[in-house]
């Protein structure tokens, strides 16, 4: 409870819509280079674009065996809370075809399956229904580890006969699905390591359905001045030590911290999103900026 208050406290709803104005030519070039920045910046090194997906996949594969227990030490379990008000704001359906990006420990997919598990049950007093049987969510991750670590948890959990889970190894900026094949699509710490942002974001375009809503939880930029202050002493000089303290890998996490820097800001992001083509774009800031969730709908 003690959590769920300080979350409150420090959270900040700032939700921004977007409509289609052409940038200027100043602002076009501005943008241009903040995403080649972005595809060759690994934290504050630069490196070769070429490089940079090697490397990222090289980080989660040493902390795939750690990544949720770090997820819960760095965040004091607020991360948990993120992500229900990620899939509060998705709104799950039975029935809906679900694609779940940089998923792979399934933190998320799990989380779509009960909250449509817990509608259709309620509705039906606890029968299957035909809608159920035709849910499907998939589960896509570029790394194999990590796609092996939520594989291991979804037998722990009993979903290994779950027949609407699919894990699928495939890249953000190059989607296997067929276009307007998904009702919804969610990516949660997982944009701000690909490459090229707007391939990611064009593709999750591309495959979502009419109507189909777009939600991406990242690690954000703080907002609040004192806290900003305290926020950055406790990136750069806990986070780090407490990898190497429980995961053995302070280099991971120095560049997870750097990489959340190198993230565009808000304002920006949305613009990124709502260039991609998608409307009603907004985003929610949550505890004072630490993360965004930003959303969008294919129309």
């Amino acid at each position: 409870m003690a959590l769920r208050a300080a979350a409150a406290r420090l959270s900040s709803s700032s939700l921004r819509r977007r409509h289609g104005h052409l940038l200027p030519a100043a602002a076009t070039a501005s943008h241009a280079a903040f995403l080649h920045s972005h595809a060759t910046s690994f934290g504050f090194k630069q490196v070769r674009e070429d490089e940079k997906s090697k490397l990222v996949g090289n980080v989660f594969s040493s902390v795939a065996s750690s990544y949720d227990v770090m997820n819960d030490l760095m965040s004091a379990g607020l991360h948990r809370l993120w992500k229900d008000r990620l899939i509060s704001k998705l709104n799950p359906f039975p029935g809906m075809k679900h694609l779940d990006v940089a998923g792979g420990t399934g933190d998320v997919a799990f989380r779509v399956v009960e909250r449509i598990k817990s509608v259709s049950h309620r509705a039906t007093q606890g029968t299957l229904t035909d809608m159920e049987e035709d849910t499907h969510i998939y589960v896509c991750d570029i790394n194999p580890n990590m796609l092996d670590v939520g594989k291991k948890r979804a037998t722990e959990k009993g979903y290994n006969e779950e027949q609407c889970l699919s894990w699928v190894q495939g890249d953000a900026e190059a989607l296997s699905f067929e276009d307007g094949s998904m009702d919804g699509y969610t990516i949660a710490f997982g944009i701000r390591n690909v490459t090229h942002i707007e391939k990611a974001l064009s593709e999750a375009y591309r495959v979502l359905k009419k109507g189909g809503r777009f939600l991406c939880l990242e690690l954000s930029h703080v907002d609040v001045p004192v806290f900003k202050d305290i926020y950055d002493i406790y990136s750069f000089s806990v986070i780090p030590a407490v990898g190497e303290l429980v995961a053995g890998d302070r280099q991971s996490y120095q560049y997870l911290v750097e990489s959340i820097r190198r993230f565009p800001k808000q304002e920006k992001f949305a613009q990124m999103i709502q260039e991609a083509g998608f409307e009603a774009v907004e985003y929610e800031n949550l505890v004072g900026g630490v993360v965004a969730i930003h959303s969008g709908v294919k129309l």
